[in-house]
């Protein structure tokens, strides 16, 4: 009981105080993350009606709206749960509160873990909201792959927040200058299918695409929630985010701990 109720307590901690109270305290900040969700909808839209038929006519997707709104909603997932890890890090180390968080109860490890479920959540709410403008702009989604779909978004989370681990331990190292968190954040939107297909890419580029969970994530996302697809049909789209949560998440926690280490070797872990 002990520790479930301290678990909660971390969880309304992270959760509402440091995050959704905080996000809703700077209201002009709030409205603006959510314009800048919804805005690109309407450019890809808009964009669409004279190209996008071109760009999905071999993907089976009806049209190219349901095909953005897709790769829109999810994306972020991977962006902002890498992006929110980093620049939690990067925030206690400028305050010079990282090191209360090692001596504390949750300990560094729990203060990355916790702050990853509030990327996570805020992005959730992110993409409802896409996917709602998507259904007022047309797009039609299958309840029939609605399982398949939370176990692909599910999945993507595990090796997403794998990744985080990895961005959060170049950020004990290097304090500025973060190449997991700029790969993710910036080049993941253009190679891994977001607002065109994969096919497009040149072939060297498009390796690069397979090698990244969201790819596969998006591409089972569209199957299960535009065309339907149950879980049997994902299987081998499942199988293959299943080796990536493997490889991704326990590369993610060495490569921390080793960074970790380092830098309190050094005297260096709440330095900027």
């Amino acid at each position: 009981m002990a520790g479930a109720s301290s678990t909660v307590a971390k969880l309304y901690s992270f959760l509402y105080l440091r995050g959704f109270r905080v996000w809703v305290s700077y209201k002009t900040n709030a409205l603006l993350n959510v314009l800048s969700w919804v805005l690109p909808v309407f450019t890809y839209f808009f964009v669409g009606t004279s190209l996008g038929e071109k760009v999905v006519s071999a993907t089976g997707v009806a049209n190219y709206t349901s095909f953005f709104v897709i790769g829109l909603a999810f994306q972020g997932y991977v962006s902002s749960a890498i992006g929110t890890i980093s620049q939690r890090l990067r925030n206690e180390q400028l305050y010079g509160t990282l090191e209360y968080y090692v001596l504390s109860p949750t300990g560094a490890f729990g203060f990355l873990s916790y702050s990853a479920l509030w990327g996570f959540t805020l992005n959730t709410l992110n993409a409802l909201i896409i996917l709602g403008v998507g259904s007022a702009l047309g797009v039609t989604y299958s309840t029939q792959g609605v399982a398949a779909a939370l176990v692909i978004i599910l999945m993507l989370l595990v090796s997403t927040f794998g990744i985080a681990m990895l961005s959060g331990a170049f950020v004990l190292v290097t304090k500025q200058g973060n190449p997991v968190a700029f790969f993710f954040t910036t080049f993941t939107a253009l190679i891994s299918g977001t607002v065109f297909p994969v096919a497009s890419l040149p072939l060297l580029v498009r390796y690069v695409s397979y090698a990244i969970p969201l790819t596969w994530a998006l591409n089972g996302l569209r199957l299960s929630l535009l065309q339907g697809y149950s879980l049997s049909k994902v299987a081998p789209i499942i199988g293959i985010l299943g080796v990536f949560d493997i490889i991704t998440v326990p590369l993610g926690l060495l490569v921390y701990k080793l960074s970790y280490d380092y830098v309190r070797r050094k005297g260096t872990l709440s330095q900027y």
